[in-house]
């Protein structure tokens, strides 16, 4: 009869309120993570360690070790300092990675700036920290995606913390912040603390800088804070 309910109606209205749910639940998920980085306390170094800057002004990658890809020094208008920056070039690896040197460090807060230029599979920067034996933290953030994320990398890589933002505009210059005290780690982009997050699997190693696939992407001004500590790790059978 006409008007009468069908199955496929009821099917209909319970999956809409099924989405209407796990929309609710995403929100409100978001909501909580948002007011829980709101409410968490900064972490902070002892004023009197020593900064390290790094802007590629007088030197080139002299004492930087390359794991992977094709970093280079060069000139580029617009660079945050003076007119010389380090640049990833390589677009057919897994992962880029170069390591600065100094180091060990056990606790460190780090900054960079980075300006992602092009990519159609990735279009990412981020700060490897705690690297020790190909083992290490990254904290990157990527202009194709609307996430900034922590990943540790033990022979893959494994998510650990991610928050929801606007995607890092392509062409201009950002910056990603990551402090990390003993098993607690944040992490800041563009000078929000978006990330808070507890990880004990590697305790200490060296800082380097990142970036994933195709990602041509420009960094200047590397800024490392750390307390000195040995590379060990801990915790390899977590996966």
């Amino acid at each position: 009869m006409i008007g009468e309910p069908t199955m496929q109606n009821h099917s209909s209205r319970r999956g809409l309120f099924k989405a209407i749910v796990a929309a609710l639940g995403a929100w409100l998920g978001i909501r909580r993570a948002n007011a829980a980085r709101a409410a968490a306390t900064e972490l902070k170094l002892p004023t009197d360690l020593p900064v390290e800057r790094l802007d590629f002004e007088t030197k080139g990658i002299e004492g930087w070790r390359v794991v992977d890809g094709r970093w280079t020094v060069e000139e580029m208008a617009g660079a945050p300092s003076g007119k010389r920056v380090l640049i990833q070039r390589a677009t057919q690896n897994a992962f880029n990675v170069i390591v600065a040197p100094g180091g060990p460090y056990a606790d460190a807060d780090v900054s960079v700036r980075f300006k992602p230029i092009s990519g159609r599979e990735d279009a990412s920067g981020g700060i490897v920290f705690r690297f020790s034996d190909g083992r290490y933290y990254v904290i990157r953030a990527n202009a194709l995606e609307n996430n900034f994320r922590l990943y540790y990398y033990d022979r893959g890589r494994h998510q650990l913390a991610s928050a929801t933002v606007e995607p890092p505009a392509l062409g201009q210059w950002h910056t990603i912040r990551v402090v990390a005290v003993g098993d607690r780690i944040q992490g800041h982009l563009n000078g929000a603390l978006l990330l808070d997050h507890r990880d004990g699997r590697f305790r200490s190693g060296q800082v380097g800088l990142w970036t994933k696939a195709d990602s041509v992407t420009a960094f200047d001004d590397l800024v490392i804070r750390g307390v000195p500590g040995r590379t060990e790790l801990t915790g390899r059978s977590l996966a």
